[in-house]
C-alpha cells in the first residue's frame, strides 16, 4: 500500500514523543505511571523484600526507563541473587561485598552507564584559534548551538551534539533533523558563495541558557543522579522539548546567527560578520 511504511513510521514516533508531554512539561503527573508500575512490581515479584528492593526512589524518568516483559520474572527466578550491597574489592576469583561476603563468579559484565558528557574524540578536534574541543568543553560544559554548531568552530557540524539525546523517541529522528540542518547550510553556502560559517558565541549561549532554563522543569532535574549529568550537575546530554520541536527548528538553516567569510572569487567583504543583505 503507498504510503503505508511512512503512515506507521509516522505513528510509532507520534507515540514515543508524546511521552516527552509527562518527562518535559508535567513531570508531576509522572506519579500515576509509578503507580501503576509498582501494582505491575507486586503482581510480578511476591517476596517483599525483594520487590522493596527493586523500588526505585526516584521519579519515573528520571533514570533511563526499562521496557521489558521478562526483567521481573528472571530476577525472582530461584537461581537468582539480587545483590544490593556496593563492591569492597574484586579478587582473581570473585567479589567481596560491603558487608563481607564473597561470592565465586566466573564473569562479570560492568554495565555502569555512558560516558556521555566527554567525548573522546573533542580533544582531536582543534578551533580557529588551535585550541582543542574537549578543553572549550572542559572548561564551560558541552554545549553546541541546536546541538550541531559550536562557537570558535567554523564549518564544523556535530551529529549527536550536546542535548540531542532524547528519553523519549528515536535518535534516528534527531539525527535525520541535523541532517536536514546541515545539508541546507551546504546548500545557503553555496548559492552565496561562503567559504566558512561559524556560530556566533552570543547566539550559542542564548540557546543554551533557554535550554537549561527549560531542562530545569523536566523529570531529569527532579534529583536523581545518572549519566546524562556533568560533574557540574548540569544535564547536556538530552534535548528537554518534543522531538518534532528540535524538527522544526533545525528545518531551516538561519544564517543570521553565523559570522561568516565569503570565498575568494567571491565579490564584496572578505570577512563580514553580518552583512545586511543577507
Amino acid at each position: 500500500m503507498p504510503g503505508y511504511l511512512r503512515v506507521t513510521r509516522g505513528l510509532l514516533y507520534a507515540r514515543r514523543d508524546l511521552n516527552s508531554l509527562l518527562f518535559c512539561y508535567a513531570p508531576g503527573l509522572l506519579e500515576l505511571a509509578s503507580r501503576q508500575a509498582a501494582r505491575h512490581l507486586a503482581r510480578q515479584v511476591t517476596d517483599p523484600q525483594l520487590r522493596r528492593r527493586l523500588t526505585p526512589t526516584f521519579v519515573m524518568g528520571c533514570k533511563r526507563v526499562l521496557l521489558s516483559d521478562d526483567y521481573y520474572p528472571a530476577i525472582a527466578r530461584d537461581t537468582v541473587d539480587l545483590v544490593t550491597e556496593p563492591i569492597a574489592e574484586i579478587q582473581p576469583d570473585g567479589i567481596r561485598t560491603a558487608d563481607g561476603t564473597f561470592r565465586q563468579v566466573d564473569a562479570i559484565i560492568s554495565a555502569t552507564g555512558f560516558h556521555a558528557t566527554d567525548h573522546p574524540a573533542a580533544d582531536l578536534i582543534k578551533g580557529a584559534d588551535g585550541r582543542a574541543l574537549g578543553e572549550q568543553w572542559r572548561d564551560g560544559g558541552q554545549q553546541a548551538y541546536k546541538g550541531t554548531t559550536v562557537a570558535g568552530f567554523p564549518n564544523m557540524f556535530v551529529m549527536v551534539g550536546p542535548n540531542t539525546g532524547t528519553g523519549t523517541t528515536s535518535m534516528i529522528y534527531m539525527i535525520e533533523s541535523q541532517l536536514n540542518y546541515f545539508i541546507d547550510a551546504l546548500t545557503v553556502m553555496d548559492r552565496l558563495g561562503l567559504a566558512t560559517v561559524e556560530v556566533h558565541r552570543a547566539a550559542m549561549a542564548r540557546f543554551n541558557d533557554v535550554l537549561q532554563r527549560r531542562m530545569a522543569k523536566t523529570v531529569w532535574a527532579t534529583g536523581c543522579a545518572s549519566w546524562y549529568l556533568d560533574s557540574r550537575g548540569r544535564n547536556t546530554t538530552l534535548w528537554p522539548r518534543l522531538g518534532v520541536a528540535f524538527r522544526a527548528i533545525t528545518r531551516r538553516f538561519d544564517l543570521d546567527a553565523y559570522r561568516i567569510t565569503l570565498r575568494p572569487n567571491v565579490i564584496g567583504a572578505t570577512d563580514p560578520a553580518r552583512p545586511e543583505r543577507w
